[in-house]
């Protein structure tokens, strides 16, 4: 939906959305409502107040609502297959024990690190992370601790990348509003985007993954199998987290295992998995290289090749495939009979349910704000700030990003904003580079409960909201900060 003339004014609109989401964090805090339906409420509830016509309303909600599942519905449902098979097989296992036998056990945060930034190259961020999920848990389970000294430091690759380095949506479409040279904004980006992910996600998640322990989620995967093929349970307090140095974990033992939890049999080759892995990259790739080559007239867009090779290089597509092709190398190896891998898949799909919901309605929360016309509102008042370029592009995609939780409507939206400034100043591409990480930047830090990247790493760990500010939310704000920094640096270069 389309953002609505306000009917208020910027001040008066921002009132409403400190208000909104100080009502939705008591909501799920201190009442312990559902997140699922405080979201849905405050919702509505922010929608009126902003003035939002009534008969607009349900509109505004399912549009938010509708355009975040189409997203991430089948990214989650298919990842979530594809991982469960690669678990359950033991080529998680054998992936994780690869990447460690390189690196070392003392850098196995590091090597989740690294892998994601390599995979994080073409493919958008919640399809990363809910495809690595298996291999941070294997390894999770296999070192103890904290489960954030893995997870932080892949899923904060993935969000770098996503937020830094074309060929995604966001840097792309700030280089085409600024005139900036996609070729000169990559190579200058995909250092900035490993050394900020170094500086602010893996530096940090050492720090805070020893402060704050969140036990190993078992909702998607279920419990670790023992070697006798029972099922080690991990107990924790509230939703998941528990300062380090508590007690709050306890392992029991049951005497039946879970059904498809145990690895039996010969596992697969790392080759094999490696491949399964670097399937979608492949795929999702192509689609990246052909669609530029077609925007620049290279290739035909319209030929029938063109056109194929895309549909196959579609996120959900290329995740589909491998599914399939994980199905066929893997679901019915060691006896396992393709019934035994659709009864698995099944059992796999249920835990997601709550995810997608509440992700779902996190994107609803989220299209409420953009469609109250806070954005529009923001950028006619903060298009004059008087502060240097760079600054101000940091200053006002924070803005928006904070305001109404969508990184890429930021992104966007202040690239546009400044788009004349920057061709009236004449700014070479070096500079320019150095714009697009500035506004990349403010669009990432404070992740909060607008954004549906909040609601998918708050599910995925089994963390509580309190414990995903405090960690998600500050390593979001550490990495933007670092990318930020080092714009300057940059600019200063150029």
């Amino acid at each position: 939906m389309d953002p609505i003339t306000p009917v208020h004014g910027t001040t008066t609109l921002l009132l409403i959305a400190v208000a909104a989401v100080a009502l939705l964090l008591f909501l799920i805090i201190r009442v312990r409502l559902h997140a699922f339906i405080a979201l849905v409420l405050v919702s509505v509830v922010t929608a009126v107040a902003a003035g939002i016509p009534t008969a607009d309303v349900p509109t505004a909600l399912l549009s938010g609502f509708g355009g975040t599942l189409g997203s991430v519905a089948l990214l989650v449902g298919f990842g979530v297959m594809l991982g469960r098979l690669l678990e359950v097989t033991g080529g998680a296992q054998v992936l994780a024990d690869t990447l460690i036998g390189r690196f070392g056990e003392k850098r196995a945060p590091l090597a989740l690190g690294v892998a994601a930034l390599l995979f994080g190259f073409p493919i958008f961020f919640d399809a990363g992370l809910v495809v690595f999920l298996p291999i941070i848990i294997t390894v999770a389970r296999r070192f103890g601790g904290s489960v954030l000294l893995y997870a932080l430091p892949a899923a904060g690759a993935f969000a770098s990348m996503h937020a830094l380095v074309p060929p995604h949506p966001g840097p792309v479409a700030a280089a085409d509003f600024l005139g900036g040279d996609i070729g000169t904004i990559l190579l200058i980006n995909l250092p900035v985007a490993v050394g900020a992910w170094y500086v602010g996600v893996y530096l940090f998640s050492r720090v805070i993954g020893r402060r704050v322990h969140v036990d190993v989620p078992e909702l998607l995967f279920g419990p670790a199998a023992a070697a006798d093929g029972s099922t080690s349970h991990t107990s924790s307090r509230g939703a998941g987290a528990v300062e380090s140095g508590s007690s709050g974990t306890v392992t029991e033992e049951r005497s039946v295992a879970s059904p498809g939890t145990a690895q039996e049999g010969t596992a697969p080759s790392f080759g094999l998995v490696l491949g399964l892995l670097l399937l979608p990259l492949v795929l999702i790739a192509g689609n990246t290289v052909i669609s530029t080559l077609a925007s620049t007239g290279t290739v035909d867009a319209e030929a029938t090749w063109v056109t194929s090779l895309q549909l196959l290089g579609n996120t959900p597509i290329a995740l589909l495939i491998t599914l399939l092709a994980a199905i066929g190398l893997l679901g019915t190896r060691d006896g396992r009979t393709l019934e035994d891998t659709t009864k698995l898949l099944d059992q796999s799909l249920a835990p997601i349910c709550s995810i997608i919901l509440i992700t779902g309605a996190g994107g609803m929360f989220g299209g409420v704000l953009r469609a109250s016309g806070i954005g529009e509102s923001l950028t006619s008042s903060l298009s004059d700030l008087g502060l240097p370029i760079l600054l101000q592009a940091f200053v006002i995609a924070t803005i928006l990003r904070v305001a109404q939780g969508s990184a890429t409507v930021a992104l966007t939206t202040t690239a546009g904003l400044i788009a004349a400034q920057v061709t009236a100043g004449g700014y070479g591409d070096i500079q320019i580079a150095a714009l697009v990480i500035a506004i990349a930047a403010g669009a990432t830090v404070l992740s909060h409960v607008n954004d549906s990247g909040f609601w998918l790493v708050s599910r995925f760990f089994e963390m509580d909201e309190a414990t995903t500010l405090k960690t998600w939310t500050v390593m979001e704000t550490t990495l933007g900060l670092s990318a930020f920094g080092l714009s300057v640096l940059v600019w200063v270069a150029g």
